[in-house]
């Protein structure tokens, strides 16, 4: 608003605009209709078969079998839902401390992600770049014999890793372990393989949260020891958020995460600033978590606040959301 903006009570009546909803359409500053082509579903996938697990912690959220989630692949296109990010639950056998699994060519993912492209080839395929699913402490790096996560030995994984899923059919890799440099590896190994059309969507600004509780229990991959503040964000910073996405953008990124969701709008404003990528947010399990058990005692109206969410998101500067809510708010438009 101009500086010298002085209208005053009764030349200037603010509610003139908000009277009716044909003139509240006029005045909004972006759509106020859920658009569903800007919602992404993240899934869990398991081995085995006739395997649909609800999670506890999450209600109305399923671990699948290859099988089953294909059926619910099908569902999600047929409501118009056209991106889905994929986390694999890893046997504890499968797990190490080098996560050796994490660049096995036929691993779980791997293989998902190549019977999937073949049975729904328009539907974007968005795969999890870390380590954690496959560790078996839990971590999202490699560590050294005093439980400091590596750096530079992380990334040789990392890499191995984007390539397998490049090559599986992965449309969009994103590295969401908070490791420095490890887009432009990355970037550079894509390159050098010829996959010069994989996108990488950085988790660029992931915070050291509360908020993945449920994720980890999904993934059944709790922490063995410490914590991750010696690589995710400090939930105080701010600027140092900034940093990180500018530091992404240069090394190659193409899409720019913020996770969570909800407590960072701040930040994903931030990022809209800063930034001519696209900004993706993850509302994440605990947002999920806490919607739901209000819903389920009756506190708060579901669909209302979780529609008002999704508008705040797109408000602060979001192009898309990953939201475990995706499938039922296309049902919701429905």
């Amino acid at each position: 608003m101009p500086n010298n903006f002085q209208a005053s009570f009764p030349l200037s009546r603010p509610r003139r605009l908000r009277q009716n909803k044909v003139i509240q359409s006029i005045n909004a500053e972006i759509s106020s209709n859920i658009e569903i082509d800007r919602l992404i579903y993240p899934v869990f996938i398991l081995a085995g078969e006739k395997q649909k697990i609800e999670i506890k912690s999450m209600p109305g959220i399923y671990r699948f079998s290859l099988d089953e989630l294909l059926k619910e692949l099908e569902e999600i296109c047929e409501l118009g839902i056209n991106k889905v990010a994929l986390f694999p639950v890893i046997e504890q056998g499968q797990k190490d401390k080098t996560a050796q699994e994490a660049y096995n060519p036929n691993n779980l993912i791997n293989t998902a992600l190549r019977v999937i492209k073949k049975e729904f080839p328009n539907l974007c395929l968005i795969t999890d770049v870390a380590l954690d699913p496959f560790t078996k402490h839990g971590h999202d790096g490699i560590c050294d014999e005093n439980n400091y996560i590596l750096n530079d030995e992380t990334i040789n994984i990392l890499v191995k890793m984007a390539l397998c899923q490049a090559e599986a059919g992965a449309d969009i890799i994103a590295p969401s372990d908070m490791m420095d440099g490890r887009i432009l590896a990355i970037r550079k190994a894509l390159e050098q393989n010829k996959f010069h059309n994989t996108l990488i969507m950085a988790y660029s600004a992931k915070y050291a949260s509360g908020f993945y509780g449920p994720f980890r229990e999904a993934l059944s991959s709790s922490l063995q020891f410490g914590d991750k503040t010696s690589y995710q964000l400090n939930p105080a910073n701010a600027k140092e958020a900034e940093k990180e996405i500018l530091l992404d953008i240069n090394e190659g990124a193409d899409l720019i995460m913020v996770k969570p969701g909800m407590p960072y709008l701040d930040i994903i404003y931030r990022a809209s600033q800063i930034s001519h990528l696209p900004i993706i947010a993850y509302s994440v399990s605990g947002e999920y978590s806490m919607f739901k058990s209000a819903a389920l005692n009756g506190y708060l109206d579901e669909r209302k606040v979780v529609e008002e969410s999704i508008l705040c998101f797109r408000r602060a500067g979001c192009q898309a959301v990953i939201t475990y809510y995706a499938k039922q708010l296309a049902l919701w438009q429905k």
